[in-house]
This record gives C-alpha cells, sequence and structure tokens, in this order.
C-alpha cells in the first residue's frame, strides 16, 4: 500500500487496527482453546462406562466395525434407514439390548427378556429381579415388546459375538448417559396410521409365555403344536429357522436323525438326547462353524415337558420334509 501525492497517508492506521484485530482473535482462539479442557457440563467420557467387563471403548469400535452408523444415527450424525440409538440403552435397558441384537431379524418377546434377565449380568445392570419389574424401569422396553415382539425387522443378523454384544450394550449404555442436550427429540405420533405408531398392536405377543402355560394345564395339547407356540414365544425363530436356512443358528429343518459335526471334531446323531441337551444347555456342545456364548441358557427357565414338546416340534420338521 503506498500513499498517493497530496492525500492523507492511514497506510499505518490500516497496520495497526489489523494488528489489533489479529490479538483479539488470537485471544479468542487461546480462551477458547483452554476452555475445551475444562470437564464442563459433567460430561462422560467413555473410558468411564463399561458393562461387566466390556467397556464402552471397545463397544464404539464394534459399532464402527459393523458400520452401524450407515443406518442409524447417534447423536444426530448417521444415516436415517434406522432409528437414532443416542437412548436405546436408557429406554429399553440391557436385557432388551442382548434380546434382539444377536438376532436383529425378529424383534424380541417377552419370554426372550425372561432369559436374558437369567443371566446375571443384566439381572445385576437393571436391578430387576422379575420381568415386571424391569419393564418399570424400562418401559421403552416393555413398549417395544407390546408392538412388535414376535414380528419381523429389516435389520439383518449379524453375526456378532457374545462379546461384541456385551461390548456394544457398553457403547449404548454410554451414549445413553451422555447430556445430549435434549436430542433426540420425541417423535410425534398422533394421528398416524403406519401400524407401528400404534401402542398395543402386540399386546397378547406380551402375556404369549404365560398364556401358552395356562393352556398347557388346562387342556390337552399335542407335543408338536405346543413345540410350535413355545419356539415363538421364547423367540427362538428369531435364530433357527424351520427349513435348512441358517440365520443365526441352523435351520431346523432335517436336522433330527441327522449327523452333525462338531467343533471338536466328533460326530453326534441329532437325536432326542442330543436336542434336549442343545436346547437345555446350548454351549455344552457347540456345533462346528459357531461360536459358543451366542444361545442362551434355558436349563432354569424351560421345564421337562417343555423341553419335549419343542424336539416334538424339531422332529416333526424332519417328519414333514421341511
Amino acid at each position: 500500500m503506498s500513499c498517493g501525492e497530496g492525500k492523507p497517508c492511514l497506510e499505518a492506521n490500516y497496520r495497526r487496527m489489523a494488528l489489533i484485530v489479529l490479538f483479539f482473535m488470537m485471544l479468542i482462539f487461546l480462551g477458547l482453546s483452554a476452555v475445551s479442557f475444562i470437564d464442563s457440563r459433567n460430561q462422560v467420557t467413555p473410558d468411564t462406562i463399561s458393562f461387566g467387563s466390556h467397556e464402552a471403548v471397545a463397544g464404539k469400535r464394534v459399532f464402527q466395525a459393523y458400520n452401524c452408523m450407515g443406518c442409524h444415527t447417534m447423536v444426530g450424525n448417521g444415516g436415517y434407514l434406522g432409528p437414532d440409538l443416542t437412548n436405546t440403552y436408557e429406554h429399553a435397558g440391557s436385557a432388551w439390548l442382548a434380546a434382539f441384537l444377536p438376532s436383529a431379524g425378529t424383534w424380541p418377546t417377552s419370554g426372550a427378556l425372561k432369559i436374558q434377565l437369567q443371566d446375571k449380568g443384566h439381572a445385576t445392570d437393571s436391578g430387576a429381579a422379575s420381568l415386571d419389574d424391569y419393564y418399570k424401569k424400562y418401559p421403552g422396553a416393555a413398549e417395544r415388546v407390546q408392538r412388535r415382539g414376535g414380528h419381523a425387522s429389516i435389520m439383518p443378523n449379524l453375526p456378532l459375538t457374545a462379546d461384541e454384544v456385551s461390548s456394544l450394550i457398553a457403547y449404548l449404555k454410554y451414549t445413553s448417559a451422555m447430556n445430549t442436550e435434549g436430542w433426540p427429540p420425541k417423535p410425534k405420533v398422533d394421528g398416524l396410521t403406519f401400524k407401528y405408531a400404534s401402542p398395543g398392536l402386540n399386546m397378547a405377543v406380551a402375556e404369549s409365555v404365560s398364556a401358552a402355560a395356562t393352556v398347557a394345564t388346562t387342556e390337552a395339547v399335542d407335543p408338536t403344536t405346543r413345540g410350535a407356540q413355545l419356539v415363538k414365544d421364547y423367540a427362538c425363530t428369531a435364530c433357527h429357522a424351520a427349513d435348512k436356512q441358517k440365520l443365526v443358528g441352523p435351520g431346523w429343518g432335517g436336522l433330527y436323525g441327522s449327523n452333525v459335526t462338531l467343533t471338536d471334531g466328533t460326530t453326534v446323531v441329532a437325536d432326542d438326547a442330543y436336542l434336549t441337551e442343545a436346547v437345555r444347555n446350548a454351549n455344552a456342545q457347540i456345533v462346528a462353524g459357531y461360536t459358543a456364548g451366542v444361545m442362551p441358557e434355558y436349563a432354569n427357565m424351560l421345564k421337562n415337558d417343555e423341553v419335549a414338546a419343542i424336539v416334538a416340534y424339531i422332529r416333526s420338521l424332519q417328519e414333514n420334509g421341511k
């Protein structure tokens, strides 16, 4: 910049003003940088949240590895095909998540939640001694079971291990503990005709386990028919298909009487004794190609006649040629 002849020279003033503005901008930058190191709003960090022995940091890695944000948002960031997951743990709790994540192709039923609450980790985390107590603490789980339990979802079954599921629960527990300042907003469903916007769509499914028990005690029911109902009530069909299709677990079509290869290389016949043990203690004998810990234990949940009915149903799939 140069001053013309006969004109006032303001170059020094402009330079001085620019330096003053730059100085104040530097002060603002340094001030904001210092504030960023202050623990403001009591915000939690992922290293302080865990579920059992699984840390939220590990769960975030699983969340990223499966590209969950391709379909779901987290604090508003991500895809919009699926719901925002920020407060899912706060609304539904760990038992619902544990029932849903390994077999996401079908929404969990009340029976599936009862199974998960047999696990001390979920019982301790929720502080619930029964399903009713769990629903009181997590009304979002009750609402999900009532509206969708037992119905198919549009989410695929992911090959999640038991450790990955627990790590994801830890991560979702962390996001629920975040101060999101009101995010996500509550959706308005008044006046919508979409079936999932209507509460009480699936109230019968939420009570189907106790209803099935009542029917079994009041009238004679064919074991195969009863077994078909039980596998729905306990959400077995979320992981096992009635044909040979592999979902989370092996398909049941043609399973009875076949030779099953285990992870240790031995072969067993899928007879009544084998299937009874497989239903009660799923991790006693692991089929080759599958991992232990995915299927929950039903030993303390199912009665002997219920196990026999489920085995009868699986046997019928062989007899019917499915």
